[in-house]
């Protein structure tokens, strides 16, 4: 006969567990991010890129046009709010689609939006937002990369997007724009706990031979390698 005391027992444990759990992960976090993946030594500085942080999610930034790619081809100025042609950069993140759809700001939350998200129960979307400058401080950091490594990086980022039978990439329609000029599209695989919006950024820093934390699930991570 099942007793109190031994379901207070596996309640016990089960919480435990979850503790453990939470503890090894957040360890895990601390030590691959500040162990350092190093950038590719004697490469030239052909171009700018950026790291932008919004406080937990990390963006990498482009040039919107340059002679290596034109990004507004795919990612359309009129997919935006404002239609407005004159961005030079862009902004690409990629994410848990109903974190960006549902959830604005930490507000907004929901157990059953996060629960999805965690557990790789929901789908996932590319967030492009066109800037017109892109000012240095303390959660926008410049990184100079040449012309090959940049390759590799629009590789990465292309190979990102879903895309429909034409080969286009999937515009994602809603009302749920953060400003006028961003757009959501379609993305592959999914979000979790394991593999976050920071651990895709953290791997298209990777991918262009970039200074780079062995894993990360947070924007610290990252930004720890870029003070």
């Amino acid at each position: 006969m099942i007793t109190v005391k031994k379901i207070a027992k596996v309640i016990l444990r089960i919480l435990l567990g979850l503790v453990a759990f939470v503890l090894l992960y957040l360890f895990s976090a601390f030590l691959f991010s500040i162990w350092t993946v190093k950038k590719e030594a004697a490469t030239s500085n052909d171009l700018a890129i950026y790291i932008l942080t919004n406080g937990d999610h990390t963006d990498i930034v482009v040039p919107v046009k340059n002679d290596i790619t034109d990004w507004s081809r795919e990612i359309s100025y009129q997919n935006t709010v404002s239609g407005d042609t004159t961005g030079k950069y862009l902004a690409i993140g990629w994410g848990d689609k109903g974190f960006y759809l549902s959830t604005p700001t930490w507000a907004d939350l929901k157990f059953s939006t996060a629960f999805k998200a965690a557990f790789a129960l929901s789908t996932s979307a590319i967030h492009a937002t066109y800037y017109q400058a892109m000012p240095e401080n303390n959660d926008c950091k410049k990184i100079m990369i040449s012309n090959e490594q940049y390759k590799r990086l629009v590789a990465f980022v292309d190979s990102s997007f879903k895309r429909d039978a034409g080969g286009k990439v999937i515009n994602i329609k809603t009302n749920s724009n953060y400003d006028k000029n961003d757009a959501f599209y379609e993305a592959k695989r999914k979000y979790n706990m394991f593999y976050t919006c920071n651990t895709w950024a953290n791997n298209a820093l990777k991918s262009c031979g970039q200074t780079a934390c062995v894993w990360t699930p947070f924007d610290r991570g990252i930004f720890y390698h870029y003070r």
